[in-house]
């Protein structure tokens, strides 16, 4: 049989409602469901509701339920939905996550979905998955293996004092028209290895690779770039 459910909103419960729609943040579902509810709050049958608001019969008895059987949040919340299991399990991902925070295959500068996936594919017994599924486990655990960013900090030894109060005295030198200082910023150099060891992803941080490269010289701009807080 099916039963008919009355939705009978208190004042509190309306006004929630109604600040929810002029809002607007909410989900589109959600703001759905509570024009369902305030509808039904003023008398409107299943079929006004229908035809003003676009929600489906289905939906309109499954809201009126939940607010009826359980409460106002269970009406606005998305129920469970039917879908395949998880094609990853838990141990699985986990691997995962070690393989995308990994040195990727030699020949490779990165890791892609397209090598994750296959790796997996090598790693456990699945026969086949699919860029998606590996898109969607990296996300869920914050990682982008395929972004990294640069980042510079110098190796503060006793040469590198020495050097840097040279610059800072002459930076604060007076000016002399007999004795120009011309700055040349330092020349482009191609890097074809790491100054220091990389620090390798991990869920909630890009992997992160020195711009330094081996030989380049110091220079006043880029000394000041890197050391703001000196100016």
């Amino acid at each position: 049989m099916n039963i008919r459910y009355r939705v009978d909103l208190t004042a509190e419960e309306r006004g929630q409602l109604r600040q929810m729609l002029s809002a607007g943040k909410s989900a589109a579902r959600k703001l759905k469901r509570a024009q369902i509810l305030l509808g039904a709050d003023s008398g409107a049958s299943d079929e006004e509701i229908e035809r003003t608001i676009g929600a489906s019969g289905s939906t309109i008895y499954r809201t009126k339920r939940r607010f009826v059987e359980c409460s106002l949040e269970a009406a606005l919340s998305e129920g469970p939905r039917p879908g395949a299991e998880r094609k990853l399990t838990g141990k699985e991902e986990a691997l995962l996550i070690a393989t995308a925070c990994s040195k990727p295959p030699a020949g490779r500068g990165r890791w892609t979905l397209e090598l994750l996936a296959g790796e997996m594919v090598k790693l456990t017994d699945h026969e086949d998955i699919s860029r998606e599924t590996i898109r969607r486990r990296l996300v869920e655990n914050d990682l982008k293996p395929w972004r990294r960013e640069m980042w510079c900090v110098p190796e503060v030894d006793a040469e590198y004092v020495a050097r840097m109060e040279d610059v800072l005295d002459l930076y604060n030198a007076e000016p002399d028209s007999e004795r120009p200082v011309v700055c040349f910023d330092e020349s482009p150099t191609q890097l074809i290895g790491e100054a220091r060891e990389p620090i390798p992803a991990e869920p909630g941080q890009l992997a992160r690779f020195d711009c330094d490269a081996t030989a380049r010289p110091i220079s006043l701009s880029f000394w000041m770039r890197t050391n703001p807080g000196a100016r």
